[in-house]
């Protein structure tokens, strides 16, 4: 074999500016690493693998061990492709490839689709409010309407129901559903015999939707509440290790939801995420892309690759800002919207 391009990859530990609440427990720090492939003239494309505790396939296996087969098997030569069995199981390290490939096609300059993104045009995005307690929860969301978001996603199902719907109910008396649009994600949060009540409870404050509201993996019981929701259901966490088109098409039909949510990272790229697009189209669900707590690298590919598909709706693509110790990039947000600037990438030291 003679190899094409080399690789390599770095871990990096990300630091949380403050611990974001989350159903699965406190997020202080996220584990990512950067995998680079380079060309025999010098160009070195990267993508992010980016992991979330609790809910990445990755994190089953070790990932240290799996990234170093993957770079061994690319420095001997061989072609990977994204079919290729090594990404079983690895849908985020699947998603690094697929970028780092995007990005190295393109001349390694970070700009892996063409789209008015990266000539200034923004992309409307959702602020994220974090579970914690009432008063933290009401502080980030008063900081939101203040700087000019008009979609928030609140995360619910972690403090009191009761403190919730009056955090909900609060903001719906100073805006209504043209001046803004709330949804909420239970990250599976709801047990099953209480989520129709739920449901019907949040239903008074024109919820745009809600995201898995119980447990993934019930299929017939999320179906059941897809059927019988007074708020539009997106599925998120139901989509992750879905793998097959067939898997894939049979769950829609199974569940038949008025939403799915796309996230790269945990589904395992964007070839993947445009097989449930063309589905999606197919069956009349409604989907948009959230990024998956990446750090600018991956977010910076997700954000590309979403400008180029048309999906008018708002996206959830604020997480940049989360950490401390991201890699400086010129993402930047004004007025709700993500932004490509002029600003400089900084480089990654592997």
């Amino acid at each position: 074999h003679f190899a094409i391009m080399t690789a390599d990859y770095v871990y990096h530990r990300l630091q949380f500016k403050q611990a974001s609440g989350t159903s699965r427990g406190i997020l202080k720090t996220k584990d990512s690493w950067y995998l680079k492939l380079t060309d025999k003239s010098g160009h070195s494309g990267i993508g992010e693998c980016s992991t979330i505790s609790k809910l990445s396939p990755d994190l089953m296996k070790d990932l240290d061990t799996e990234l170093t087969k993957l770079v061994s098997a690319i420095n001997q030569g061989f072609q990977i492709s994204l079919d290729n069995p090594i990404f079983e199981g690895l849908p985020a390290m699947k998603f690094a490839y697929e970028t780092a490939k995007l990005d190295l096609s393109r001349g390694g300059r970070k700009q892996l689709f063409e789209s008015g993104f990266t000539n200034e045009v923004g992309i409307p995005i959702n602020g994220l409010v974090w579970m914690g307690t009432k008063d933290f929860m009401f502080q980030q969301i008063n900081r939101l309407l203040s700087t000019g978001y008009r979609c928030i996603k609140i995360k619910i199902a972690a403090i009191n129901f009761e403190d919730e719907l009056n955090l909900i109910s609060y903001i719906r008396k100073q805006f209504n559903t043209s001046d803004l649009e709330i949804r909420v994600d239970a990250n599976g949060g709801f047990q099953n015999n209480e989520a129709l009540e739920k449901l019907k409870r949040l239903s008074d404050y024109q919820i745009h939707s809600i995201e898995q509201p119980i447990m993934p993996g019930q299929v017939d019981k999320m179906a059941e509440l897809c059927s019988s929701t007074p708020i539009p259901i997106a599925l998120d966490e139901e989509l992750i290790s879905i793998n097959s088109s067939e898997q894939k098409e049979q769950l829609l039909k199974d569940i038949k939801p008025q939403y799915i949510i796309l996230k790269p990272s945990l589904i395992g790229g964007f070839a993947t995420a445009e097989e449930w697009i063309s589905l999606c189209k197919e069956y009349n669900i409604g989907w948009w892309v959230t990024s998956a707590l990446e750090a600018n690298i991956g977010l910076n590919a997700i954000a590309q690759w979403t400008a180029t598909l048309g999906n008018q709706m708002y996206q959830g693509l604020g997480t940049g800002q989360l950490f401390t110790n991201n890699i400086k990039s010129p993402l930047y947000i004004d007025n709700a919207e993500l932004h490509y600037g002029t600003g400089q990438w900084q480089n990654i030291i592997f």
